[in-house]
This record gives C-alpha cells, sequence and structure tokens, in this order.
C-alpha cells in the first residue's frame, strides 16, 4: 500500500500553519489545477472534527467526487482526515505540525490504497502515487506561500481579528 510522506517547513506560528492545512477556501485555491469544488457539508472556512466535506475534481480528464471526513484533532498539533466515500478503496491523510528551530515542520502522511487490484497498483506505480506527491507539494507550497508573506489574513481574516 503507497504511503507518501512530506516535509515541508514553513516560518509561521503553528496556529496559522494548522489553520491554513485545514482551510477549504486555501484548498480551493491551491487545487485550481484539477479545478476542485467544496460541494457538500463543510464548503468554506475551517474544517473542524468529525465534519466532512465533498470534493469535485477532474482527474486524468473524469470527473470525480471524493467525500472526507475529519476523524482525529488536536489544534494545533495534529488533525487526520479520510475518504469516507470515493474512488479509493481507502485513503488515510495525517497532518503534523511542530516548532523546529523557530520554523513550523509541517509533515504530511498520506496512506491510500486503489481498487482493481493488480491493475491498481500497478497504476499507482506507474501514475497515481507521482500525481498525488505533486497535488500535495503545489498545496504546500500555496500554504507556505500564504503563511509567510501575510496572504494567510485574506482566508483566515475573520478568525484572527
Amino acid at each position: 500500500m503507497p504511503v507518501i510522506k512530506l516535509k515541508t517547513f514553513i516560518k509561521c506560528g503553528i496556529e496559522i500553519c494548522f489553520d491554513l492545512s485545514r482551510s477549504i477556501d486555501l484548498h480551493q485555491l491551491s487545487t485550481a489545477q484539477t479545478n476542485e469544488k467544496a460541494i457538500a457539508g463543510r464548503t468554506s472556512g475551517l474544517i473542524n472534527l468529525d465534519e466532512f466535506v465533498t470534493w469535485q475534481a477532474i482527474h486524468f480528464g473524469i470527473k470525480q467526487k471524493l467525500t472526507s471526513k475529519i476523524t482525529a484533532y488536536n489544534r494545533p498539533f495534529y488533525f487526520r482526515d479520510e475518504q469516507q466515500k470515493g474512488i479509493f478503496k481507502f485513503f488515510i491523510h495525517d497532518h503534523y505540525f511542530q516548532n523546529k528551530n523557530g520554523m513550523i515542520e509541517m509533515t504530511d502522511i498520506f496512506t491510500f490504497k486503489s481498487p482493481f487490484g493488480f491493475a491498481g497498483r500497478l497504476f499507482n506505480m506507474i501514475v497515481l502515487t507521482k500525481h498525488l506527491k505533486n497535488l500535495l507539494i503545489k498545496r504546500n507550497a500555496v500554504i507556505k506561500e500564504f503563511a509567510e508573506t501575510g496572504k494567510w489574513q485574506t482566508v483566515l481574516n475573520n478568525i484572527y481579528q
């Protein structure tokens, strides 16, 4: 089963980094290339424990829907989102945040399993793991940009006033 692990170092407060990572609005900005939209559940603002969001996006030329739920939450250090419905047999995305040498170390651990047995495993090796890793890298770059430049205020302005 594939596991993608990424570390991103961000110069900002841990709360801001944590909240940007659970922002529905920022997620949509960071996934513009797949036309990802929140269409049900929590569709804007910050997602919280036991809340869900249904995303609609285009991947590999196919419109898809995926529902994920926040199943674990310890602000500002950790949260987990898990697929409830969607194309994967399952996915679990763990988000960790810790202060390290004046920066926030944001760690993503994304574990997933594709359907279709051997064909699914082959697709993971050839295409999907790289595709998902690139999406996470792009998303993390947007979080880093917003956190370090003060743009975070445009998506978190109602929380930090």
